[in-house]
């Protein structure tokens, strides 16, 4: 397989696993959006993938990861996610510009190279966003609930920021962090407009709007 051919197998099978770990149900279209690909193209993509056994396409179109495919994918995420971390604490990068070179290095690092990285940095069980680093050990996830779900006057604390967000809104993160909702950042409900589709929180002692999509996205203890 030639080295670009496999970069592109590698960024569709790292979409997928994105996808899949937020209960999002994967189709080509959707796919072929977040790659910024036509259809067709990503089509003919994803025949080569059923061909080399790292997807499975259902009767209703849906996409899933095979055994093979969800670990080679794994491996792909826990290399971003290691060289994020290795960027944020130890080069000092921001989320936003540690996310735009991870997605660079992971294709450039090794497997044992980024397993050194990981002993190097602490052996770290989340990305600088809050989600999980595959092969390391995670606390259960059935106590989270986002943020558009909090109740007006209920109080919790940013866990993670869900990748298909960051993806889905680029200045997301950028936003998050002017307005202070960096993990572990206490927040108050403070109103929800179903109508206009916003909600409202207080966070440091500023109060922040966003949209029901965006407070989807974001999950709290």
């Amino acid at each position: 397989m030639a080295a670009a051919e496999s970069q592109t197998i590698s960024r569709y099978l790292e979409s997928i696993y994105y996808m899949t770990a937020e209960g999002e149900s994967v189709r080509a279209a959707r796919l072929a959006e977040w790659m910024g690909v036509s259809q067709p193209t990503a089509g003919a993509t994803l025949r080569r993938m059923v061909r080399d056994g790292l997807v499975s396409i259902t009767a209703g179109k849906e996409i899933h990861l095979t055994a093979r495919g969800q670990e080679t994918a794994g491996r792909i995420v826990r290399r971003h996610r290691v060289a994020e971390r290795w960027l944020t604490d130890v080069l000092g990068l921001d989320w936003v510009e540690a996310d735009e070179e991870a997605g660079k290095l992971e294709h450039a690092l090794s497997d044992e190279v980024a397993e050194r990285l990981f002993e190097h940095i602490g052996r770290p069980v989340t990305c600088p966003h809050g989600n999980p680093i595959p092969g390391t050990e995670q606390p259960a996830r059935r106590h989270e609930r986002a943020l558009r779900d909090l109740p007006p006057g209920a109080r919790s604390r940013v866990r993670r920021v869900s990748e298909v967000a960051e993806h889905d809104a680029p200045q997301l993160l950028r936003f998050l962090g002017e307005s202070g909702l960096h993990l572990g950042a206490e927040v108050e409900a403070a109103e929800h407009n179903p109508g206009a589709g916003t909600v409202t929180v207080k966070v440091g002692g500023k109060r922040v709007a966003m949209s029901l999509d965006v407070a989807g996205k974001i999950w709290l203890d």
